[in-house]
């Protein structure tokens, strides 16, 4: 590889405006036991998947809640690509105890999961 990003992380962009994350808030929402996925089909005519994350005071101290968003980011990495739909934003939020301590192929089930109740 001549140091080209893969194709995975070109199509996911992050969510940083809070107005996004309140959009998604109103939207559609699916809960499973190692996270809450809020997602928003936007009208726009960008294809991108955008994604947030939010981890809360509730999870726990500030190593506890970075673990927790590098825990989702890294789910989101892995099913997003396959999984959302383009012109969708999701955001992502941790669930207190679950997040961190679920082991990592039952996270990825968990939004996997939740896609699929979405967009049923």
């Amino acid at each position: 590889m001549s140091g080209e990003l893969p194709a995975a992380s070109l199509c996911l962009q992050i969510l940083r405006k809070r107005s996004d994350f309140l959009r998604a808030a109103r939207a559609k929402r699916s809960g499973q036991p190692g996270l809450l996925l809020q997602a928003f089909e936007r009208s726009d005519a960008d294809p991108s998947i955008r994604v947030g994350f939010t981890c809360s005071k509730k999870i726990g101290n500030a190593v506890i809640r970075n673990r927790a968003k590098r825990r989702l980011r890294e789910v989101a990495r892995a099913v997003l690509p396959d999984l959302g739909r383009p012109g969708w934003d999701y955001v992502l939020i941790g669930r207190p105890d679950s997040t961190v301590s679920r082991d990592f192929a039952n996270l990825t089930n968990d939004l996997r999961r939740a896609l699929a109740k979405i967009h049923a």
